[in-house]
């Protein structure tokens, strides 16, 4: 399916029919050190936004909890990482679950294996992470997993997705015996129709499981293809390299107004479509995506029964 175009407009004009409640509820990502740069997020994101806190390997667990306890306090929802290749063992995800609860309420986090290739413990999957039972006994009331549109090296390194599609399956069969709400957070990617495409094809295999499509916030061309290069983004990279290719766009910083544009106009034709919420990485920088989202409409306050 061929990328939808759409004609640029004034930011504070609506883009599009739908953007606005396509983009409604989003969530967005930060690390430990990119928070401690962020004097007051509330004056940034929507109250009761959903944060996820990314855990890189190396990452001290106070600093974790450390940022989870001021965004709570501020108001936000939090969703910090569990990777289970940087958890040495059972031990220390009971004991990290319990600093979130204890310090920052937590009850919801984002299980991945994690961007390490190799595990430092006793775990190298989320599935591993999710069988231990921890966090239902501990009574966490959501829980997203990970998803590739464009495949994952990681978990199949010789290409396919044959890994993937098991491991997708085995979370939909997870979500049907937990209490906890379940929904696929994605990585992101740069171009609408194959993501239309997986997703439809994600349903098409039985998987009813909210999908919060990952896109990359603004920021530099050249920000953008070293992230994507490192993260193993696929196909879509050729937007990007696209790009690169007319100087006049060179030195513009990237928005992803086409791709969000076009998920939300399919989403407005289709509300079966099981994409539900955009979740952002401000690869370009938190204030930078805050106030692209908000230009867009993403600043519409909406019941908590909608950040599902």
């Amino acid at each position: 399916m061929a990328l939808l175009k759409f004609a640029r407009k004034p930011a504070e004009t609506p883009r599009h029919g739908g953007m606005e409640a396509f983009l409604a509820n989003y969530s967005i990502e930060v690390m430990p050190r990119t928070a401690e740069k962020v004097e007051d997020f509330k004056t940034l994101l929507p109250q009761g936004t959903r944060v996820y806190i990314a855990h890189i390997d190396g990452t001290p667990i106070e600093d974790m909890t450390r940022t989870a306890k001021r965004l709570a306090e501020d108001g936000f929802q939090v969703m910090p990482h569990f990777p289970a290749r940087i958890i040495a063992d059972e031990a220390t995800l009971a004991d990290w679950i319990a600093r979130y609860q204890g310090e920052a309420g937590v009850t919801q986090g984002l299980i991945l294996a994690g961007g390490i290739p190799e595990p430092k413990g006793a775990f190298e999957s989320s599935m591993q992470l999710l069988e231990t039972g921890l966090f239902d006994k501990t009574g966490f009331t959501r829980l997203h997993v990970a998803g590739h549109p464009e495949g994952n090296r990681d978990i199949d390194p010789n290409g396919g997705e044959a890994n993937v599609e098991a491991a997708i399956r085995w979370k939909q069969a997870f979500s049907e015996r937990t209490d906890a709400s379940m929904a696929i957070a994605t990585q992101f990617a740069f171009e609408a129709g194959p993501i239309i495409d997986w997703a439809n094809g994600v349903r098409d295999a039985g998987i009813d499981l909210p999908i919060h499509i990952g896109i990359a916030g603004p920021a530099k061309l050249q920000t953008l293809i070293k992230f994507a290069i490192a993260c193993g983004v696929g196909p879509s990279l050729r937007v990007l390299q696209k790009r690169a290719m007319d100087v006049t766009k060179l030195v513009m910083p990237y928005e992803p107004d086409d791709v969000v544009g076009a998920l939300a106009s399919h989403k407005a034709n289709h509300p079966d479509f099981t994409i539900t919420h955009v979740h952002i990485f401000p690869l370009g920088g938190i204030k930078a995506s805050a106030e692209w989202a908000m230009s867009r409409g993403g600043a519409a306050a909406q019941p908590a029964a909608a950040l599902a």
